[in-house]
């Protein structure tokens, strides 16, 4: 069957991040491709935070133009035309229902898999997908190794935990990468501060011409 990824997210902005999450997730589970979908009306999100959906697509299309087997989907940002919420259970439905025959692989944080039992409808998103939960690895410094093994063997024990209370189907996807996060990237914007490197340059690009977050 076809393995195709999907990488949700509120994407404001779209950062290197994500997109070394995905290229990993893509290569270790041999997916054919990745969806890049932007949030809609993200009900758990402070909507004073986000910027309206259409921007966000737009910067997300650019960061991901170059590269031919990511692809933007549109599908949760539809929701926002008629003030729905998004919800994962349901996007999960409509693309099976779209294409029955393809393995759904939906990527998330690792630190999503300690809330996912809040989500709305858990039991129809471990129905419907294989979770990749994505935990980055670094070298670290001898005294953050114990803190760094007690956090790994915490989140083993969570999916654990998930596996056998729905009998989920739960993979870690280990990365490399610096600790980024769109919060930090907006405080940096908003102070005048530089993002090179942490944003692609189109995206970088683009933001500052329209003066995203200023």
């Amino acid at each position: 069957m076809r393995r195709i990824g999907i990488m949700g997210g509120t994407f404001n902005p779209i950062h290197n991040g994500h997109l070394a999450i995905a290229g990993k997730a893509r290569e270790q589970f041999f997916l054919e491709k990745i969806l890049f979908m932007p949030s809609g009306v993200p009900y758990t999100k402070d909507l004073r935070e986000v910027l309206p959906v259409d921007i966000r697509c737009e910067m997300t299309a650019l960061a991901i133009a170059d590269t031919p087997y990511f692809e933007l989907s549109m599908l949760e940002a539809e929701d926002a035309e008629q003030g729905k919420n998004t919800y994962t259970f349901e996007t999960l439905q409509k693309l099976r229902h779209a294409d029955p025959t393809a393995d759904y692989y939906f990527i998330l944080g690792a630190d999503s898999l300690y809330a996912i039992e809040n989500w709305k409808k858990p039991e129809l998103i471990f129905e419907n997908c294989t979770l990749l939960a994505a935990m980055r690895i670094d070298e670290s410094p001898i005294a953050l190794q114990r803190d760094i093994s007690f956090a790994q063997e915490k989140l083993y024990q969570q999916v654990v935990y998930l596996r056998e209370k729905y009998r989920a189907s739960i993979e870690i996807v280990e990365f490399e990468g610096i600790d980024l996060s769109s919060t930090k990237i907006r405080e940096k914007l908003r102070f005048g501060e530089s993002v090179c490197g942490l944003v692609p340059k189109v995206v970088e690009d683009y933001i500052l011409k329209h003066e995203c977050y200023r």
